[in-house]
């Protein structure tokens, strides 16, 4: 399974989406929906960037969410995207203040 395929299933998942019902609403075409969907979960098939953009949108996460490729990074994608402009500047100072040769 491709990274792209597995951030869309585990993030489908949590909405409680079905494959197809993802796809509709991300405006793929109700004929191919399920085959193109199960292609991308599957890493079958490329995920161009203005679709993976729709995906996320409809899934409530970031862009980025979709394209990490490992589990601390992409968790810590979907709590930065939950956080107001004003929390996100805070978790950036903090890091920007974080001695990273400890």
């Amino acid at each position: 399974m491709s990274v792209i395929g597995k951030r869309l299933k585990e993030a489908r998942s949590r909405l409680g989406l079905s494959q197809e019902r993802l796809g509709i609403l991300a405006g793929i075409d109700e004929m191919s929906v399920s085959a193109r969907m199960s292609q991308y979960e599957r890493g079958v098939h490329t995920l161009g960037y203005p679709l993976a953009e729709r995906f996320a949108e409809v899934l409530e996460v970031p862009v980025e969410y979709l394209y990490a490729k490992d589990d601390a990074t992409a968790e810590l994608l979907l709590y930065f995207h939950r956080l107001s402009a004003k929390d996100k500047a805070r978790v950036v100072e903090i890091a920007k203040n974080i001695d990273l040769e400890k």
